[in-house]
């Protein structure tokens, strides 16, 4: 028989190791004995009166009904998470807008993002800079309030999550010199080019496209990071493929030279949020602005 009041202290046992998939893991990690944690999550079973995992191998599995709970203790925990954060904030006395950026995104995008906020003597913010995977489980917890990326989130991954595009820029071929014309791709022909790393979109739809052409480029340099490929557009003899935004500024000083947009080539920019009964006051100013807003292109 199922009792009526449920064990949270269980239940967060359950949770952790859920997430982990490994008891010796999070045993370590929640400094409690191996077999402690064992023993709370078999009387979670019991109160319940369901398995909650299966074993295959080494490996902890969840059973239907142990996805189930799992649903329920993701909103249960980020309900906590976010009352703690909100009543933090509410001690401070100006509140901090934080926003995680993934590291390889344009920091000319990011900066246009938050512009209309640096001039307000009344907002406080904080940039953390980190991998996709990191700041969408920060935000989970609520220790962020969104994260821009360059990719999209999944809302199966995370319960709660909310993703939208809030921009497409396209994708340019970027020299020194100025050219009357160009044609793509015989024009890259002999050139060395500095392109984005293999696991960027960006470079796989390039390389499919190229493939189609039957066009084999010369790569000099594969860059994950925007800003580094901002730096070696600017300061070396290559053509970078690269979102025009990155080289926004170089481009309006006449540094750089947009030879062409490659065809069909677009980086979209998105942001992720989570859903929250009292979501930062600025958030929807924010994400309500359009395409030309964000962009700087009044």
């Amino acid at each position: 028989m199922i009792s009526d009041h449920l064990n949270f202290h269980h239940l967060h046992y359950f949770w952790a190791v859920a997430h982990d998939g490994n008891l010796t893991r999070t045993a370590k990690t929640l400094h409690v004995s191996q077999s402690a944690l064992s023993s709370q999550i078999r009387q979670l079973e019991q109160q319940l009166g369901e398995e909650l995992f299966t074993r295959e191998g080494r490996r902890l599995v969840l059973t239907e009904t142990g996805t189930l709970v799992l649903r329920y203790a993701d909103g249960i925990f980020a309900t906590g998470a976010e009352l703690l954060s909100t009543l933090q904030r509410g001690r401070e006395q100006d509140e901090v807008l934080r926003i995680g950026t993934v590291a390889t995104l344009s920091r000319n995008f990011q900066e246009s993002f938050i512009e209309p906020l640096l001039g307000s003597k009344d907002v406080r913010l904080a940039l953390h800079s980190g991998g996709f995977d990191d700041l969408v489980e920060r935000l989970s917890q609520h220790a962020i309030d969104l994260v821009l990326s360059n990719r999209p989130s999944s809302s199966t991954a995370r319960p709660g999550l909310r993703c939208r595009r809030v921009a497409t820029q396209p994708v340019s071929l970027v020299g020194h010199d100025r050219r009357d014309s160009f044609r793509f791709p015989e024009d890259l022909e002999g050139a060395s080019l500095v392109v984005p790393g293999a696991d960027s979109d960006i470079r796989t739809e390039f390389d499919a496209l190229c493939e189609q052409l039957g066009f084999a480029p010369r790569i000099l340099a594969e860059v994950d990071d925007m800003a580094t490929m901002r730096l070696l557009a600017r300061d070396t003899e290559t053509i970078a493929l690269l979102p025009s935004v990155v080289v926004r500024d170089e481009l309006r000083l006449g540094s750089l030279h947009e030879y062409c947009v490659v065809p069909g080539l677009v980086e979209n920019f998105y942001a992720i949020t989570v859903e929250r009964q009292y979501p930062h006051a600025l958030l929807r100013s924010l994400l309500s602005r359009t395409e030309a807003e964000i962009l700087g292109r009044r």
